[in-house]
């Protein structure tokens, strides 16, 4: 690696945010360049300390880690995100990545588990653990039976299809799809083709709307 990738940590609890720079910078390709005690210090932060990577607390005073994600993403789109929590909620889940997070961990994930994860983020990838995927599919799945019949009834899919409609429909991308279900990109990108055909959609945002209409 020509230079080392720039992480800047973000958590109101400055013992636990120290920790973690001690942590990140074990690593020789890591560097922390700073450390934000909420949102709103993160994102004025950018300017100055141009992180490649950011580790982001969820719930923090001033600006939350949900916003900051979507006001950072927002003016510097190339920067990775990475949710911290101690809270596996699934509709924090949800809203960070929807805002632009390229994942998401729990604080007590382990030291060398969180050097990889800043660098598979750095690279691109999502950022999804077992123990956090599993909470979205549960989330995917914890839907009455009502709209599951309905999409049957409305467009002769599989089971497996229905809920893969049901997440399309909650926001979710191919990637995420796949990380929670544990399918394949390609395999899921063949399920949603074939909802496409059974709600008779050219593309994404019209087979959500046919799937929002039977809702």
């Amino acid at each position: 690696m020509d230079r080392k990738i720039r992480v800047m940590v973000t958590d109101d609890q400055a013992e636990l945010a120290a920790e973690l720079k001690q942590v990140l910078e074990t690593d020789t390709e890591l560097e922390v360049v700073g450390i934000a005690l909420d949102g709103f210090e993160a994102f004025e932060k950018m300017p100055s300390l141009q992180p490649d990577v950011v580790l982001m607390d969820i719930r923090m005073p001033n600006m939350n880690g949900v916003v900051a994600t979507q006001r950072i993403k927002s003016e510097y789109p190339d920067v990775k995100i990475i949710i911290l929590t101690t809270f596996d909620d699934s509709d924090y889940i949800l809203n960070a990545i929807n805002n632009g997070a390229s994942g998401y961990l729990l604080k007590d994930i382990g030291g060398n588990a969180l050097i990889d994860a800043v660098k598979n983020a750095y690279a691109g990838d999502t950022i999804l653990p077992a123990k956090i995927a599993r909470r979205i599919v549960s989330a995917a799945k914890d839907v009455s039976a009502d709209r599951e019949i309905k999409l049957t009834r409305a467009f002769s899919l599989s089971d497996r299809e229905v809920e893969i409609a049901l997440m399309m429909y909650e926001g979710f991308t191919n990637r995420q799809i796949s990380s929670a279900l544990k399918l394949s990109e390609g395999t899921t990108r063949n399920y949603v083709s074939s909802i496409y055909i059974k709600t008779k959609s050219e593309n994404r945002t019209e087979a959500i709307q046919a799937i929002k209409e039977i809702l």
